[in-house]
């Protein structure tokens, strides 16, 4: 096919790592090289404001992308479609969910937290579990009626094209890892060269959501302490709501209440989480659900040595280069940190395999393999489109007239 119009419905990425994606692949992107003459975003005033300077990037904005979820969902409903028909050739729903059918779409699978139900439970009977269950029935049918999907692990993938009766190939396109993580492995001290003055330093970096296990980990690093392993941990994240900082600090408060060896720190500015990967000796990822754990790939390019849940997609991030426990028990997560902390020989070793690994995660790969995927649905479907008889071919065949 000639020159493609791209269309991005933005509508719904708002923050995290959805807009974080959409706005670094589009900053690497080289969208003429496969064919494509024109990128139009649509999104809220935040969003768009995330996307970088192109000649080839046009951004729309519309006021009723800045209100509130129904009226978002309003607008991808009824006025998308329109839009779509008019200025794109294809359309790019980064968001998993696209209404409507008059053209040629492709969805991004970056949310597994609809497709685990022992991970929903953790939600209770709860607004936000129904959502996640109406989010789960909407990209099902989105996935469905798709011409073409992409997907960031095989994990992700694997469980999507079970609840959603996919049949057909669909490629693993995962995030890039920005270049400011990247630090090579320092060298690994033994355990003798660490004391309660002079501690060894464990991070971890994670929104506080039940399906994080922040307690775990406390109650985990209270342990060791108690058996005298000289360890700290800093963890970094933001409450998504109030009730999950008070269960945070009734953990503190019961394992550690003078703070001497965990620091919650909250929410810090990007730079300030940088400097975090940056001055930390070991990283605990404790999460049981992720599409793909970029927090853990960061901690990887960042050199730093990794005990990890050994749920969901984390094995197939990690591979060889950490240590697994199950996030669910404390126990085990001690096991894991403890010989984390006391193997200087594995903990060199597993930094550097980390840190190998995480190379191949760049927004320039996956910004060249997505819109390289994006070119060939276009033109597959437009291919098809070509050797489909148009509604007056198919009328005049009825009615045994030539056409």
């Amino acid at each position: 096919m000639g020159q493609m119009r791209l269309g991005i419905d933005a509508s719904n990425i708002r923050d995290g790592g959805g807009l974080g994606h959409i706005s670094e692949i589009l900053r690497a992107a080289q969208p003429e090289k496969h064919g494509i003459s024109k990128v139009i975003v649509w999104g809220g005033q935040v969003t768009l404001g995330r996307m970088p300077g192109r000649s080839w990037l046009e951004c729309r904005h519309d006021p009723l992308l800045d209100q509130s979820l129904p009226v978002r969902i309003y607008w991808q409903m009824r006025k998308l479609p329109l839009l779509a028909a008019e200025f794109c050739d294809l359309l790019l729903a980064p968001g998993g969910i696209h209404a409507g059918r008059n053209k040629p779409f492709v969805v991004i699978s970056q949310n597994m937290l609809p497709f685990e139900f022992a991970e929903l439970r953790r939600y209770g009977f709860s607004s936000l579990a129904l959502k996640y269950l109406l989010i789960r029935l909407a990209q099902i049918n989105s996935f469905q009626h798709a011409q073409g999907a992409i997907f960031m692990t095989q994990y992700s993938r694997s469980l999507v094209k079970k609840a959603a009766k996919l049949e057909g190939n669909y490629p693993i396109i995962p995030y890039g890892i920005s270049q400011d993580f990247r630090q090579l492995p320092r060298e690994q001290k033994p355990l003798r060269d660490y004391s309660v003055a002079a501690p060894f330093k464990l991070l971890y970096v994670s929104k506080l959501e039940p399906y994080k296990h922040h307690r775990q980990v406390i109650e985990a690093i209270g342990q060791l302490r108690s058996e005298g392993l000289p360890v700290t941990l800093d963890l970094i994240g933001s409450p998504e709501k109030p009730d999950r900082l008070r269960d945070l600090q009734t953990t503190l408060n019961r394992v550690d209440a003078q703070g001497n060896f965990i620091h919650y720190r909250g929410h810090l500015s990007y730079q300030e989480v940088i400097a975090a990967y940056h001055q930390a000796d070991g990283f605990v990822f404790a999460s049981s659900c992720e599409t793909l754990p970029n927090i853990l790939l960061e901690a990887m390019a960042a050199g730093l040595p990794v005990a990890s849940s050994s749920y969901g997609p984390m094995p197939e991030a990690l591979g060889d280069a950490g240590l697994y426990f199950d996030p669910l028990q404390p126990e085990s997560i001690a096991c894991a940190v403890r010989s984390l902390v006391t193997d200087h020989v594995w903990r060199a070793q597993a930094a550097h395999l980390g840190y190998e690994r995480a190379q191949a995660y760049t927004w320039e790969r996956c910004a060249d393999d997505t819109f390289s995927y994006l070119a060939e649905i276009a033109s597959r479907t437009a291919t098809a489109n070509v050797h489909q008889p148009s509604e007056l071919t198919k009328l005049n065949r009825l009615s045994g007239n030539a056409e």
